[in-house]
């Protein structure tokens, strides 16, 4: 098995173990694995090729939904959608 493929396991690992906090505690190590999710995806598309890119791309975007809707909303001004909204 290659190494980008242990690290995208343990990667996933992580990101399931940080679901399992409570909220308040999901904060930094969320945005830990949100900024190295785009080096593991290279790393993917590097070893295995591009599909497997897109494969690890579309997981990625699919699990960090609602944190990247927020981040492009609040990038484009508009309102992100928080409590008496």
């Amino acid at each position: 098995m290659s190494l980008s493929v242990i690290l995208g396991a343990i990667w996933v690992l992580a990101a399931t173990l940080v679901a399992l906090l409570p909220m308040r505690l999901q904060y930094v190590p969320g945005v830990i694995l949100l900024v190295l999710a785009p080096v593991l995806i290279g790393f993917l598309g590097y070893e295995l090729g591009w599909i497997a890119a897109m494969a690890g791309l579309a997981a990625f975007l699919s699990m960090f939904r609602n944190p990247l809707r927020y981040f492009w909303r609040r990038f484009r001004g508009l309102e992100t959608g928080g409590p008496g909204v």
